[in-house]
């Protein structure tokens, strides 16, 4: 019975337990839906903006409008950088796939050699997946033509327009314009967000220093894409804001004739206008061309510079330090007559030897010149007049009275990189020789022998300081800009003039002594002769023999072992329109190498004896892709070692 009991159902407890079953399930479900619909809420509600824009961007893409380079011309408006079309392939990792793969095939429609592989390889891998690597720069029109009909063969490869830099004249301003190079990742972080809309960049010279203005800002297109990411319309643009043009103060025609003026000889010169600082013209000899690195310069161009001895890429206006030699001498007589030092009629005997107080033995030697007052040091560079001179002032007045004409210190040019040069001093020998001072190094200082190193500018500098009546100005090269092509002109405003010294009169006996160099028995008298203007220079010679080879003619050394001929001047005597400083690697004198550059100089500004030389094509002024014939100015050839080291004291005279 009682098994019988247990048999029997109980029906109400299983509805109930179905009951409770049925409610549990039924509000899981609603927890479910209710889940669903707080997702589809979330999506459709809280979330549409963001999956909206997702979206969008599956369909639209921005591309960078890269804006177009300033220029950069001449005082007279002739194009010394331009700017050219033309076409590059850029390759998207995270569509294009393996790289050495997208190479094969690429062959067959846009050749590549083994250099721009290696690049492209190596940037591919280094690269964002999302962020666009070069192929290769500057496509041939038949190469961009062959690769539009090819695209669908590959996905994420695009042909990009693009404006490439072009210089025109070559190696004429290389060490003036620079040229851009590819942007790397240094460039990049330095450009920061914005880095990625340029391919190219400011390397050295103008280029670089004067970068942020000539690049531009970007802007960019909005692109409509289909699903293979193919462009379908351009729905807006924000246009990109061009570069701004610079207009430079060096003549192209003096520029022709300075490079002309040296020949085969290597070295620098700079001249100046007097009356503003403007830079007419400068060179750094030897040079190269520039536009050889606008893409990239091949393994074998680049081996060629470097293996060049006399080292085409260094840029001696800023970077290469000399001895000044008697090309000083003007200064060290300001210095003296400033101090009350000397006065114009005070002379000395010149007896062609000089002992200091208690010196043993033949001392300094040097031609005898007699009485010799203060013009007369100048013109016939007279070096005992100025060992007498400095020995009187002391080391620290010497010193203050230098770096008042702005030695030891920039210039402020806006070129990247001056270095600062050296004025003699205890302090700076025991820095740079690790030596103690002693009096006969103030004795070699005075004729711009033993530890000087002044540039090329600083030079330059210092005489048109003479030439304008003792106000020395800060040299440039820029003296206009302007925001657009029609927009106009603006000056780029220059700091005032700073007085080197207080008395004019003063500066004028520095003026007739120069002036009197270039005539009589001045040093410079036979280049000048026969001149229709009135000049004023100085001669000067810095040496690298050591003493014990004081007394060999310089003409007779191997070119590497000459002494460097210097010369700086004006012209015309009475109202300077140009100065010049002019340093020969190798020259000897300077009144056989360095003076007859400037006379050239001089002459085809004052007079319009401008080189015949050739000229590139119109069409490559304008902006043509062919690159100009300029196989008769100075290339990248050298002749002769560059002696970098400051020149040792010797006996002989500087003249």
């Amino acid at each position: 019975m009682q098994r019988r009991a247990r048999q029997l159902k109980n029906h109400n407890a299983e509805a109930d337990l179905f009951r409770r079953r049925a409610l549990v399930g039924f509000i899981c479900v609603l927890l479910v839906l209710g889940g669903l619909a707080a997702w589809y809420f979330r999506l459709q509600v809280v979330q549409h903006a963001e999956y909206a824009t997702r979206s969008e961007a599956n369909r639209l893409r921005l591309v960078p409008v890269v804006p177009a380079r300033g220029l950069i011309l001449d005082r007279k408006g002739r194009v010394l950088a331009d700017n050219v079309a033309a076409w590059r392939l850029d390759a998207v990792p995270e569509r294009a796939g393996d790289g050495a793969a997208l190479l094969t095939n690429l062959q067959s429609v846009v050749p590549l050699d083994p250099e721009q592989s290696e690049r492209f390889l190596r940037d591919y891998k280094a690269s964002r997946p999302f962020k666009p690597v070069t192929v290769k720069l500057k496509l041939s029109d038949d190469e961009a033509a062959r690769f539009a009909v090819n695209r669908w063969r590959f996905p994420g490869v695009e042909l990009v327009p693009y404006l490439g830099r072009v210089y025109p004249y070559g190696s004429l301003f290389a060490h003036v314009i620079g040229y851009v190079g590819r942007i790397d990742e240094k460039d990049q972080a330095a450009l920061g967000p914005t880095g990625s809309a340029y391919s190219h960049t400011g390397k050295t010279g103008l280029e670089r220093y004067y970068d942020e203005q000539l690049r531009g800002k970007p802007g960019f297109k909005r692109l409509e894409t289909n699903v293979d990411g193919r462009t379908v319309r351009a729905l807006d643009t924000v246009p990109a804001t061009p570069g701004t043009d610079l207009k430079l103060s060096i003549d192209l025609d003096l520029q022709r004739a300075m490079v002309a003026a040296f020949g085969e000889l290597e070295g620098t010169a700079v001249a100046l206008d007097p009356r503003s600082g403007e830079i007419l013209a400068m060179v750094s000899l030897p040079a190269y061309d520039t536009n050889l690195f606008v893409n990239g310069i091949s393994h074998a161009d680049y081996k060629a510079l470097n293996d060049n001895p006399s080292r085409p890429q260094f840029n001696r206006l800023v970077l290469g330090g000399v001895a000044p030699g008697s090309t000083i001498k003007p200064l060290t007589t300001l210095a003296g007559l400033d101090s009350g030092a000397r006065k114009p009629e005070d002379k000395i005997l010149s007896t062609g030897v000089f002992r200091l107080p208690g010196m043993r033995g033949r001392g300094w030697l040097d031609g005898v010149h007699g009485w010799t007052d203060a013009r007369k040091a100048i013109y016939e560079s007279v070096n005992t007049y100025y060992y007498k001179l400095a020995l009187d002032m002391g080391v620290q007045r010497y010193d203050d009275y230098m770096a008042k004409y702005g030695f030891g210190q920039k210039t402020g040019i806006d070129l990247s990189g001056e270095i600062e040069g050296i004025v003699p001093s205890p302090a700076s020998k025991m820095k740079y020789a690790k030596q103690r001072w002693y009096p006969g190094d103030l004795v070699n200082s005075s004729i711009g022998q033993g530890l000087w190193k002044v540039t090329p500018l600083q030079l330059g500098r210092g005489v048109a300081a003479i030439a304008d009546g003792g106000r020395m100005r800060r040299p440039h090269l820029v003296t206009e800009q302007r925001a657009a092509f029609d927009a106009p002109w603006q000056p780029l405003p220059q700091p005032p003039a700073m007085p080197i010294s207080d008395d004019p009169d003063n500066v004028h006996v520095v003026q007739e002594g120069m002036a009197m160099t270039t005539t009589g028995s001045g040093t410079a008298a036979r280049v000048f002769r026969g001149s229709v203007y009135r000049s004023a220079g100085k001669t000067g010679t810095a040496q690298v023999v050591n003493r014990r080879a004081a007394a060999v003619d310089p003409r007779s050394l191997p070119l590497w072992q000459r002494h460097r001929g210097l010369y700086i001047g004006y012209a015309p005597a009475d109202a300077p329109a140009i100065a010049i400083a002019v340093a020969v690697e190798g020259g000897g004198f300077g009144a056989d190498s360095a003076a007859p550059i400037a006379r050239k100089v001089f002459d085809a500004w004052l007079l319009g004896k401008m080189p015949e030389m050739a000229k590139p094509d119109e069409a490559a002024v304008e902006g043509a892709t062919a690159k100009p014939d300029f196989s008769n100015v100075r290339g990248s050839a050298g002749i002769a070692p560059v002696q970098a080291a400051a020149a040792p004291a010797s006996e002989m005279p500087t003249r």
